[in-house]
């Protein structure tokens, strides 16, 4: 018997099979990858604008709601005086305070709307001037930048490093550059922390609540939050109407530029990264959402920050999560 291998010669059919034209191998079911769902729909919300229509009714709504309102308590106040002037002019007072509680709040809110414009104004200031390489204009937005931090201890030492070396720089990306490694890089790193705080929380209630629309309404809180603080930190507080028109800002720039989306750069490492995404979807869109909140944290600091990312680079959003959710879930 010879021990050669033996050749079977086919002949040529269409009927013969080939791997080729041989089924795909089944895979074993695998839970769906996790999609940050939660993170995607407060986005969604946030970005959304209302129609005109929409606008035009809750205008007329809220207006005729007042109406309704102060006519109600003119005759409620007029009734009262008639029936006990003492009573009366007692509620009268207490009236005539809700009212000026409500025209604090409002001068509050246009306040913050005004700190917001005027660190708009500084950043497109500093990025003429950069593009344009005026020493001059670079030194008015330093002065109008120290005026601004002109209080606050946190930045005294910038502020004092930026009186001794300031004027030795005769290019403006230079003076720019040092305000920015001098007088924003503490600022920098307390935003941080709190991107770093916001995302472990929504990670966390994603991740263990398993209540319907629980991690939706956690993700709102703790990115509306966060958003906030982000703007405190650099000097532009902001109100309630303040904060919901940054955030819809930040939310519009990143459902645009698809950075909610699952499935780039770190969401994909992340997501398929961690032993507990595996088995657990709860777990996988806990990191999921981290990342994304992460990911918005540093879209809030290039808005809310009056200087753009040059010298100092932008944070990672890979080195954010990695710090937030160290110890919060086991890692590959």
């Amino acid at each position: 018997m010879s021990k050669r291998p033996v050749l079977i010669d086919l002949e040529d059919s269409a009927d013969t099979p080939s791997p080729a034209t041989a089924p795909p191998v089944p895979e074993r079911d695998l839970p769906p990858a996790p999609e940050g769902r939660a993170m995607q729909t407060v986005a969604t919300l946030a970005a959304r604008r209302p129609s005109r229509l929409a606008r035009l009714f809750w205008g007329l709504l809220l207006a005729l709601l007042g109406a309704v309102l102060s006519v109600a308590a003119w005759d409620f106040i007029t009734a009262l005086l008639a029936r006990n002037a003492v009573l009366g002019y007692a509620v009268t007072g207490l009236v005539a305070a809700f009212a000026l509680t409500c025209c604090v709040i409002a001068l509050r809110e246009l306040a913050a709307f005004s700190r917001l414009s005027k660190i708009d104004g500084l950043h497109r200031a500093a990025d003429a001037a950069l593009a344009a390489s005026d020493l001059t204009a670079a030194r008015r937005v330093i002065q109008d930048l120290s005026k601004l931090y002109g209080a606050r201890d946190d930045t005294r030492w910038g502020r004092e490093r930026m009186r001794d070396y300031g004027p030795e720089q005769v290019e403006a990306a230079d003076l720019l550059g040092l305000a920015e490694t001098e007088l924003l890089k503490p600022l920098d790193q307390a935003a941080r922390l709190e991107i770093e705080a916001a995302a472990r929380q929504v990670a966390t209630v994603t991740a263990v609540v398993p209540l319907a629309f629980a991690d939706v309404i956690a993700a709102l809180t703790a990115n509306m939050r966060m958003i906030r603080r982000i703007a405190e930190i650099y000097g532009g507080r902001s109100g309630t109407l303040g904060s919901w028109r940054l955030a819809r800002a930040v939310m519009t720039h990143l459902v645009a530029t698809g950075a909610v989306a699952v499935g780039d750069d770190l969401i994909g490492s992340v997501a398929g990264g961690g032993l507990l995404s595996k088995l657990s979807r709860r777990f996988g869109e806990g990191i999921v959402n981290g990342a994304l909140t992460a990911r918005v944290g540093v879209a809030a600091m290039e808005v809310c920050r009056p200087l753009r990312f040059a010298r100092i680079a932008k944070p990672s959003v890979s080195s954010i999560v990695s710090r937030s959710l160290t110890g919060l879930f086991s890692r590959a």
